[in-house]
């Protein structure tokens, strides 16, 4: 297909459908034949895992009712986790099809992602807004679905001529591809089979074996430690790091892409599995330096095993002080689906201890609480967690490590954070200062976004007096904040803040794809400025700084509510040679205007050339 043009994030406020709910499919079949059947932990009614041995007709249905339910509840509370005992699902006949909507997990429990098989496909298609659902088809908020550890062997059975030309993953923010083994097909980010105009705001893909794959309109994507057959088109930032077939990034920017050989720092998330006992278990992969490709392409991931029976199982119906007890006595923690109210902070002080969520579980601030508070100890890793702000403002909504005081994470053992998700506002009023503090050294933030949201279900009416109201009332002044040293971020996503999106104050930090929106609604310029400056930079290196790296950064403008509105930079950094910021860009996407790349230099991204990026291939 031929690149489509660049898009415009525009109307991100959309009219929402009423929030449904899906019920659990009873699962106790008797396994006929193969291994030991697994003995359940007590997952919850918002888990529901699958056997081989059952009907396809029957994993279709239950998939296809949940998808009927989830596809349009963007802001809605419903959460839940489709799960797949090894085996094989769908045939040649009956492929299995599966579509997938928000809040829906989507993951293999096998030990290596070639033990669960699904013949047939798991797609995301665009969503159409207006003229009944045939047009302003986009994937522009496609957000908060996860896809994980299975085979996946495509197969288009069935579908029209469109469809049956790949398998369709046409996503934005929030929705993390791993450990996947893709075959029989290409893979597309974009989905072409709708009306336009098709736009897409991703993503991210680790550690997964890819087909060919079209990038089609997605504006930015980081593929992380994984093997491409082939790449294909590029809108605005495309970064590969540690990626075996990754495209050549020497004509940068045309096309925009920007390929490290290797990943300087990365471990991936932590994965629920089934044994060959049929005990459920807990894989948490190794921490690894400079590496490329996949970790379980000959073996299983290299790393530790946890039994279940060592984490607490939560339900959102738990007290915070029934969570924390089971902390404090050693055990890990599993957030099962569901929206978790926290008026207390949940303590993670052990060092070792895993937080993991399964089907985007949600953590929401009540009272003005830090939902998630984590001391600066070796190895704790959080992963799958959503944390929502609440109507009293928080602090901050998740802390790492004191900011005053020692820390003792580890060069060897980081503390890590994978797809953990922040919001404020969105489904309901939020604030806080600050989404994310990390004051710890030696901390490894594997993908994440932070959002400001520039649209929801608050009750604001629209136009100028809604946007007005929007900034008064849902309020996020920085999104992360990183005070400690040798912090590395792969995949960082932060948006629409009211002052730094992102603050790094810490010495040796490394960021590999940072995407930026700088805040739809200030009213005036007096509402964004900072001092004698016109605006907050998208990114923002503090000024006593001497080593930093970034590889692959945009910053986008969108004054919707206010187009006279300028932003002196959409970098900005201390002016060092340690200070290094590679391949990075500004863009307009229809209103305001960004005078200068980085540090007054490069030129506007204004109104005379909207969604034509302003590149710098190095700064210094």
């Amino acid at each position: 297909m031929p690149t489509p043009p660049p898009h415009r994030r525009l109307g991100r406020a959309l009219a929402f459908g009423l929030v449904l709910t899906t019920a659990a499919v009873a699962t106790n079949t008797p396994v006929s034949a193969g291994p030991p059947r697994p003995t359940s932990p007590t997952f919850g009614p918002n888990v529901t895992i699958f056997d081989p041995s059952m009907p396809v007709s029957q994993i279709q249905a239950t998939l296809d009712a949940a998808h009927a339910a989830q596809v349009d509840n963007e802001m809605g509370t419903t959460r839940h986790a489709y799960l797949f005992r090894p085996g094989h699902y769908g045939t040649a006949d009956q492929p299995l099809q599966i579509k997938v909507g928000y809040y829906t997990e989507i993951s293999g429990l096998g030990a290596s992602p070639t033990d669960v098989v699904i013949n047939g496909k798991v797609e995301a298609y665009n969503r159409c807004l207006t003229e009944g659902g045939t047009a302003n088809c986009i994937a522009l908020v496609n957000f908060w679905r996860t896809l994980s550890n299975l085979s996946l062997r495509i197969n288009a059975t069935g579908q029209d001529d469109c469809r049956a030309t790949a398998n369709f993953w046409a996503v934005s923010q929030a929705v993390s591809m791993r450990r996947l083994d893709i075959s029989g097909g290409g893979l597309s980010l974009m989905d072409y089979c709708t009306n336009g105009p098709q736009y897409a705001s991703g993503g991210f893909i680790a550690d997964s074996r890819l087909p060919a794959t079209t990038n089609g309109s997605q504006q930015q994507w980081l593929t992380r430690n994984s093997e491409v057959e082939s790449w294909s088109n590029a809108v605005w930032n495309q970064v590969f790091a540690g990626v075996v077939g990754a495209p050549d990034d020497a004509g940068f920017p045309d096309p925009p892409y920007t390929t490290l050989d290797t990943t300087p720092l990365s471990r991936e998330k932590p994965y629920l599995f089934v044994d060959a006992r049929g005990k459920y278990q807990v894989r948490v992969p190794a921490v690894r330096r400079d590496t490329r490709g996949i970790t379980w392409g000959t073996r299983m991931t290299p790393g530790r095993t946890i039994p279940i029976s060592d984490f607490f199982v939560a339900r959102p119906s738990d007290p915070v002080h029934v969570i924390n007890r089971e902390l404090a006595r050693g055990r890990h923690l599993l957030l099962t689906p569901g929206v978790y109210d926290v008026a207390r902070s949940i303590e993670v002080r052990r060092p070792d201890t895993i937080v993991l969520g399964i089907g985007h579980a949600t953590l929401t601030a009540v009272d003005g609480a830090v939902p998630l508070n984590v001391a600066g100890v070796p190895g704790v890793v959080v992963a799958g967690v959503t944390i929502d702000a609440g109507l009293k403002e928080s602090p901050v909504l998740l802390r790492v490590g004191r900011k005053h005081g020692r820390n003792h994470s580890t060069p060897r053992n980081p503390i890590t954070l994978s797809d953990v998700y922040f919001r404020v506002g969105g489904p309901h009023i939020g604030r806080t200062d600050t989404a994310l503090e990390v004051n710890s050294d030696h901390v490894l933030i594997d993908h994440t976004w932070v959002w400001r949201g520039d649209h929801g279900v608050e009750g604001f009416t629209e136009g100028v007096n809604g946007d007005t109201d929007r900034w008064r009332t849902n309020t996020g002044r920085y999104g992360v904040v990183v005070n400690g040293d040798h912090v590395t971020a792969t995949g960082l996503f932060v948006e629409h803040f009211q002052r730094y999106n992102t603050v790094w104050n810490g010495e040796h930090g490394t960021t590999i794809l940072y995407q930026n929106e700088l805040p739809y609604d200030p009213p005036t310029q007096a509402d964004w400025h900072n001092g004698k400056v016109n605006g907050w930079a998208g990114y923002k290196v503090g000024d006593r700084v001497r080593h930093h790296t970034l590889h692959g950064g945009g910053v986008y403008v969108f004054n919707q509510n206010n187009p006279s509105i300028r932003t002196e930079n959409g970098f900005e950094v201390p002016a060092r040679p340690g200070v290094r910021l590679h391949h990075i860009m500004t863009v307009n996407l229809s209103a305001g205007t960004i005078d200068h790349v980085v540090n007054g230099v490069g030129e506007a991204a204004d109104m005379d050339r909207v969604g034509a990026p302003v590149y710098l291939e190095q700064y210094p």
